[in-house]
């Protein structure tokens, strides 16, 4: 293998290592790297051979960090209106129950006098549904008239319940109205517990029925919502590990594990859904991008440490002890073909290029081969 560092780089290399013997650079200008024994334990250099590690058989996915469907909720007004009033803006947690949006509507007015004016007749319709069922008893008036009695009074009474739900659904208290208080507002207020994500309305502005007004995330049971295409479908179980990262935020890993497999494929893309556990207390965010992967299988194989390998320009190289002689260490570079990683290892596919008890430097190699 042609050499690697020339004699002008190896000599920097050297004079970082507090060292320059004219011998040593002499020596270096041959094939390989030479250390003295000086230079080898200065730098805290050490050698290590091939060894067996388990490693992960995975299949890789990508997804997104979601919340269960009833922990979103979106608000909206049942019968529209303009917004008068509301104090909240992305980021804001509310609590169940809490006041968001007031909506100004004259509609609520009709509601409310409609219904006050058939609960006012209510109580008449039931005292003529009562006399008449009393004399119809007694045989003094005819069952055509307690018939039409009781009509009247079974449709004010549905009608009573179906303007109660009304005022219910637009959060206006059916009592109030019986007490002779009519508003024109109505007040919306928070289904569940969480933070405000989107805020669509502005004071004064109009929303409709179908308007998305706000929408609120609890974020306490966030999971990871993941795409396995067919091919890996059958290999994914309930309890398998998930590692994952959020390339966005830099490189750290996260655990999870799978908690639910999707039962039917996607006909359109060819995939299944797989929802999984996060097992972190790191702040995650709903809708943040993930990479991840799914262990399916273990395996042993040959491997050496992540430090003994070095990768420039795609290619993946190691230093490999081929002589050590009168105090001398002399290393070749070598080429090699990577697999898995995990714990700090990594596999190694061509273990046949090398001979058994073969000696790797596994630590110092990225200081050599970076020159």
């Amino acid at each position: 293998m042609k050499a690697f560092v020339t004699y002008i780089v190896l000599a920097l290399f050297l004079a970082n290592c507090g060292t320059k013997k004219e011998n040593e650079t002499e020596a270096n200008e041959a094939s390989g790297i030479i250390l003295s024994e000086e230079q080898f334990s200065g730098n805290n250099f050490s050698l290590g051979t091939l060894i067996q590690q388990d490693f992960e058989i995975s299949v890789q996915t990508t997804g997104m960090i979601d919340v269960p469907p009833q922990n979103k909720a979106i608000v909206t007004a049942p019968l529209g209106g303009f917004v008068k009033n509301t104090h909240l803006i992305v980021g804001d947690n509310v609590t169940k129950g809490q006041p968001m949006v007031t909506i100004e509507n004259q509609e609520f007015v009709r509601l409310q006098k409609e219904y006050l004016t058939v609960y006012n007749n209510l109580e008449f319709l039931q005292s003529e549904y009562q006399r008449n069922k009393t004399l119809l008893e007694e045989n003094i008036t005819s069952e055509k008239n307690f018939l039409q009695a009781k009509s009247n009074y079974e449709m004010a009474k549905a009608n009573y319940l179906t303007l109660q739900k009304q005022l219910q659904m637009v959060n206006i208290s059916p009592k109030t109205v019986e007490s002779g208080t009519i508003s024109s507002q109505s007040t919306l207020y928070a289904p569940i517990s969480g933070s405000v994500t989107q805020v669509n309305v502005n004071k004064g502005s109009y929303v409709s029925p179908s308007s998305e007004i706000i929408q609120i995330v609890d974020n306490d049971h966030l999971h990871l919502e993941l795409i396995v295409f067919e091919k890996d479908a059958l290999k994914i179980k309930k309890g398998q590990h998930i590692n994952f990262l959020i390339p966005e935020t830099g490189d750290t890993q996260y655990q999870g594990e799978v908690y639910l497999v999707g039962t039917a494929v996607d006909e359109t893309n060819r995939t299944i859904k797989v929802h999984g556990h996060p097992n972190t207390e790191n702040k995650l965010l709903t809708g943040m991008f993930v990479e991840a992967s799914i262990q399916i299988d273990s395996k042993k194989a040959l491997a050496l440490p992540e430090n003994a390998v070095v990768e420039k320009d795609g290619d993946f190289s190691v230093l490999v002890l081929s002589e050590q002689e009168n105090g001398n260490y002399k290393f070749e570079e070598r080429l090699v073909t990577i697999g898995s990683r995990l714990n700090s290892y990594v596999e190694i596919l061509n273990t046949e290029d090398f001979e058994d008890g073969t000696q790797f430097l596994i630590n110092g190699a990225f200081e050599l081969l970076a020159n």
